[in-house]
């Protein structure tokens, strides 16, 4: 048994070696290698550690769908390594398949509304600031929450951007995606771009060690946590719901894309998607467009 947790560390050494995996996906990995080896410490390893480390997900832990998956996922993969390495007599994780359905859970987005009165307060704080501090972080702000409106990005990928992804000729940034994927995003409404310039040229008086775009008041990288709490003070000041998340803009970006009437190849390439079917679920609640396919195709409005 200490040898199958021994090989856990081994474990996630070789696959951040051999399969270019970004942080945040190795971060989560080391999560679920955290949770599989307490698991086996406390029941064993054999035949049925799959199915019931899937019952204690499920039943005990309480967890998303999409975090079981992804766990029972890692799992297969470890004890499949551990008999290729010789620990273990059988391929426990290949002797066990499981089919586990995930709930269909609907994007949530902020209402237009909620969505205008953020920019404005953002937008109103930058005007009205006053001492150098006020000027550095309004105008910030405004920036990083404009560009999440504005382009639907990931956190992640806005915590990532470095000055030089910026190029000012064609009012475009270089996102570097999940999955170590690259693309190249358009700024196309004005005031977006032109917050982006304030930013950058308040942001280029001071000395700075770091090349990223946005940083903190320490003038290090602003992390994903800084902003989810940046956009967290400000919803909470808007009185906008607090159980809401920075994704939010992204889901409410892509669902007004869609009902405006862009294309999902379009939207799917414009989000960073892998899959189309990843971007179909943004139809689902792009209210227009289900309103216009009734009013034009439902028979019932021509029967009298």
């Amino acid at each position: 048994m200490e040898s199958i947790l021994y090989h856990a560390n081994n474990f996630l050494n070789i696959l951040q070696g051999t399969k270019n995996l970004s942080s945040n996906t190795m971060l989560a990995y080391r999560s679920d290698m955290k949770d599989l080896t307490h698991f086996i410490a406390e029941n064993g390893c054999d035949e049925t550690t799959v199915s019931k480390y899937a019952m204690y997900l499920q039943k005990d832990r309480h967890l998303k769908d999409t975090t079981i998956v992804r766990k029972l996922i890692v799992t297969k993969m470890y004890l499949s390594y551990l008999f290729k390495q010789g620990i273990t007599e059988s391929d426990y994780g290949k002797s066990q398949s499981f089919k586990y359905k995930k709930e269909r859970r609907l994007p949530k987005v902020l209402d237009k509304s909620d969505v205008s009165i953020l920019l404005t307060y953002v937008s109103s704080q930058s005007a009205n600031a006053e001492t150098k501090y006020d000027v550095w972080l309004s105008t910030s702000n405004l920036a990083l929450i404009d560009l999440l409106i504005s382009t639907g990005i990931r956190i992640g990928e806005a915590a990532a951007i470095t000055v030089q992804d910026i190029k000012s000729s064609n009012r475009t940034i270089l996102i570097h995606g999940k999955g170590r994927k690259q693309r190249i995003i358009y700024i196309s409404c004005p005031e977006t771009w032109i917050n982006m310039t304030n930013w950058l040229k308040t942001r280029a008086i001071y000395p700075l060690e770091t090349d990223a775009l946005f940083v903190n008041r320490y003038g290090r990288n602003l992390s994903i946590h800084g902003i989810e709490y940046i956009d967290n003070s400000i919803k909470r000041t808007c009185n906008i719901d607090k159980q809401s998340t920075p994704h939010y803009l992204r889901h409410t970006f892509a669902t007004n894309l869609l009902s405006n009437g862009a294309d999902l190849r379009s939207v799917q390439e414009i989000l960073g998607h892998s899959s189309v079917a990843v971007t179909e679920i943004y139809t689902e609640v792009s209210l227009n467009r289900r309103k216009e396919v009734m009013d034009k195709f439902n028979y019932r409005n021509t029967l009298t």
